[in-house]
C-alpha cells in the first residue's frame, strides 16, 4: 500500500501540525515497514530534514504565501499523489482538497474555528474554513486525536460517528524525569530562571486562559510573596484583539510585574528541562484538540495542574490536579508547593498515566484506518 502524505508543515516542528506529521511518519515507518510512504512537500522545502530512512519525498511545484498554501492543498498535493501512484492520500491537518484522485483520509486535530467565535477571523479566514470543512466532509475517513474532538467534528461537520476514528497522540522520549537532566542547570542559566518557580509553557491566545492563571497568581502571592515567581514561556504574539488580549498589560494591572517572568519562544530542545526545573506546571486552557503539553509535563515528573475541560479529563485521568476557577487554581498551586505528599502522588499518577500513550500505538491505529479504507474501496470496486 502506497500512502502520500501532505507535508506542508514538515519544516515547522514547533507547531502542533508539524510535530504530528513528523512523529506519525517516523512511527508509521517503524510500526508498518510494509507501507510505502511518500512525503509531498511544498516548493519552499528544498531539502527536508529529519525524513526517516526509506520514506520517499516528492517536491510539488507552486508559490508561497497563504494563496500558495491553498493552491498546494487543492491542486499541488492531489496532482502529486497522482504522479507518484499513491493508493491513498493522508492530509495530517485540517486542509484537505475538495477533490482527490484517490481515497482521502484527513486528520482533523480540532475544529476550534467552528466552536469558538473568537477564532472565526476575517472574511478570508472564514472562506478558508468553509473550504476545508467541505473537503473534510468529502473525505473517505477522518482521524482525530480525542473523543472530545470527535464529538465536535460530528456536531460541526455533520460526519457520521463511524467515519471518525480517534488515535491519541503521545510524548517523545526526551520528556523524561531523568534522561537529559544533565542539561537542566544550563537551561536554568540560559533563561535566568529562579531556583523555584511555577511554569506555564504554551501559546497566549484567548482559549489558553492565561488571564485566569495571572488572576490566580494574585492569590498565590498573598501567601508566598515573591518567593515563587510565575514563568510564562511561549512565543509572544502581537498583543491586542479578541484572540490575543494584552496579557502583559493585564499582568501590570494586577500588580504582577515583579513576580512574572516572560520567556519568549524557548527552544524546543529546552522544553523538557523547563518542565523538570518547575515546581509545578499549570495548563489553564479551556479548549484543546488533545492538550499534549499536559502529558509532556507529567512525563517529566512535574506536578501538573490543569483546567477541568472535557478533553483534559479524557487525557490525564487522575494524573493531574483539575480546577474550575482561578481561586481553585491558586489553591492547587499553593497545595502543590506546600504539600510533599500531594506532589509525590501527582508525580507518580502522572507518570503512570503517560504510559497509556505511545506513537507506535498511534501509528498502528492510523495504519488500521488505511487498511480499512482501502479494503472498503476495493470491495466497492469489485461490487461495481
Amino acid at each position: 500500500m502506497h500512502i502520500a502524505l501532505n507535508a506542508w508543515f514538515w519544516d515547522q516542528p514547533y507547531t502542533g501540525s508539524g510535530q504530528y506529521v513528523r512523529r506519525l511518519t517516523a512511527a508509521l515507518r517503524a510500526a508498518r515497514p510494509d507501507l510505502k510512504l511518500t512525503l509531498v512537500t511544498p516548493p519552499r522545502i528544498t531539502a527536508p530534514e529529519g525524513v526517516p530512512e526509506g520514506v520517499a519525498v516528492y517536491r510539488a511545484g507552486g508559490i508561497g504565501g497563504k494563496v500558495g498554501k491553498v493552491l498546494f492543498e487543492q491542486r499541488g498535493f492531489p496532482n502529486a499523489a497522482r504522479a507518484v501512484g499513491a493508493d491513498l492520500v493522508h492530509v495530517p491537518y485540517w486542509g484537505p482538497p475538495l477533490a482527490s484522485p484517490v481515497p482521502l483520509i484527513v486528520s482533523v486535530l480540532d475544529v476550534i474555528p467552528l466552536v469558538m467565535k473568537e477564532y472565526s477571523g476575517s472574511l478570508a479566514s472564514s472562506f478558508y474554513t468553509s473550504l476545508v470543512t467541505a473537503g473534510a466532509r468529502g473525505a473517505s475517513h477522518i482521524i482525530t486525536i480525542s473523543n472530545d474532538s470527535k464529538n465536535d467534528i460530528v456536531a460541526q461537520l455533520g460526519a457520521a460517528a463511524d467515519d471518525v476514528t480517534v488515535t491519541y497522540l503521545a510524548v517523545d522520549d526526551v520528556f523524561h524525569p531523568r534522561l537529559g537532566a544533565e542539561r537542566d542547570e544550563a537551561v536554568r542559566a540560559k533563561y535566568n530562571l529562579p531556583d523555584r518557580f511555577v511554569l506555564y509553557l504554551g501559546g497566549f491566545d484567548v482559549r489558553k486562559q492565561v488571564n485566569e492563571l495571572l488572576l490566580a497568581y494574585t492569590y498565590v502571592t498573598r501567601a508566598e510573596g515573591d518567593q515563587v515567581p510565575l514563568v510564562l514561556a511561549g512565543r509572544e504574539p502581537e498583543w491586542g484583539g479578541a484572540v490575543f488580549p494584552d496579557l502583559r498589560q493585564y499582568a501590570h494591572d494586577l500588580g504582577l510585574d515583579e513576580i512574572v517572568q516572560w520567556v519568549n519562544a524557548p527552544d524546543d530542545a529546552d522544553k523538557p528541562s523547563l518542565y523538570r526545573l518547575a515546581a509545578a506546571h499549570v495548563w489553564p486552557s479551556r479548549k484543546e484538540g488533545f492538550g499534549l503539553p499536559v502529558l509532556e509535563s507529567m512525563a517529566c515528573g512535574t506536578p501538573t495542574i490543569a483546567w477541568n475541560a472535557p478533553v483534559i479529563q479524557e487525557i490525564v485521568g487522575d494524573g493531574a490536579y483539575l480546577v474550575d476557577s482561578a481561586r481553585e487554581m491558586a489553591g492547587a498551586i499553593l497545595a502543590v508547593l506546600g504539600e510533599t505528599s500531594l506532589r509525590n502522588t501527582l508525580v507518580n499518577q502522572g507518570l503512570a498515566q503517560v504510559t497509556r500513550y505511545s506513537w507506535r500505538k498511534t501509528a498502528r491505529e492510523t495504519a488500521a484506518v488505511y487498511d480499512h479504507v482501502l479494503a472498503a474501496v476495493r470491495t466497492a470496486q469489485k461490487g461495481g
